[in-house]
């Protein structure tokens, strides 16, 4: 009898997990139909999209857009001091004096752009840039400088030296990328990371204004060993003040080697068209670089 009464309640337990089995396989089999609708709505809206991203993929339209300074006012004045200093150490340096002028004038034109960001680097000068659009007539207008060929100032008999394309700031010139100022960016963060002493700063400033590889230079032996002793002078002063200073050396020069990247005109466009508008970088480095600063 209890053998019969265990039977049917085994068999009414297996009843009972039938039907619950049967239950719980239904409501599994409905939550599988809905998600594969799910998925399936999910792919449908994405494809549209997934589309919209494999046509923008590769697309460099984000770093070619055209920035300014957020800050102009805060930020050009900051690089106009720089620019200032800049000039006062080129000056003071005694082997740059004993150079003839136009040999002075032709490192300074290639130079002041990659100093002028070195001199950035050594101020911990920040900056944000914000994205502008294309200039509009009246903005040409207010920053372009036009002077009829008859109100131009006579040539004097003797002028000074000149240099071939003298870099102009003309509304020919666009706003400088993203890209380009994210170089700028890149390399004074590099700089700070480095955590350059002012001798360092110093030695690679030398390095940068005595280049040899120069187009119109006479005195290209002297220029080279001016340029071989600064990196000697540097090599120098890290062998005594750091261990590894081999690989300290390297990164300097690494560091170095971004300016490359870093064009003057863009330098010009970016810190000083918001302030001077139209000028000529030449003259007014060869103005700073006479006068008593």
């Amino acid at each position: 009898m209890a053998c019969l009464d265990r039977c049917r309640c085994c068999a009414d337990n297996r009843r009972q997990s039938s039907i619950l089995y049967s239950i719980l396989k239904s409501e599994e089999q409905k939550r599988e139909t809905q998600e594969q609708e799910q998925q399936q709505q999910q792919q449908q809206q994405q494809q549209p999209l997934g589309r919209a991203q494999r046509q923008g993929q590769g697309c460099s339209c984000g770093s070619q857009r055209r920035v300014a300074l957020k800050s102009p006012q805060v930020a050009c004045k900051a690089a106009s001091a720089v620019l200032v200093k800049t000039l006062r150490f080129v000056k003071n340096v005694p082997c740059f004096q004993e150079l003839p002028l136009d040999e002075q004038l032709v490192l300074v034109r290639s130079c002041w752009a990659p100093l002028l960001v070195l001199g950035l680097a050594q101020d911990r000068v920040h900056f944000e840039t914000v994205e502008t659009s294309e200039p509009s007539m009246l903005q040409r207008i207010l920053t372009t400088r036009r002077r009829d060929p008859e109100d131009r100032d006579p040539q004097p008999s003797l002028s000074p030296p000149t240099f071939p394309e003298p870099l102009t700031l003309t509304d020919s010139l666009q706003p400088p990328s993203a890209a380009q100022v994210q170089a700028i960016k890149g390399f004074l963060t590099k700089c700070w990371s480095l955590d350059i002493s002012t001798k360092e700063y110093a030695y690679l400033k030398g390095t940068v204004l005595f280049n040899p590889d120069l187009p119109g230079l006479h005195c290209v032996q002297y220029i080279q060993g001016l340029q071989r002793e600064a990196q000697q002078a540097l090599n120098e002063h890290i062998r005594m003040l750091h261990r590894g200073h081999q690989a300290r050396f390297a990164k300097l020069n690494v560091a170095l080697s971004l300016l490359r990247s870093i064009h003057a005109n863009v330098i010009a466009e970016l810190f000083f068209r918001p302030i001077i508008g139209t000028v000529n970088m030449d003259d007014m480095l060869l103005e700073m670089l006479c006068a008593k600063l």
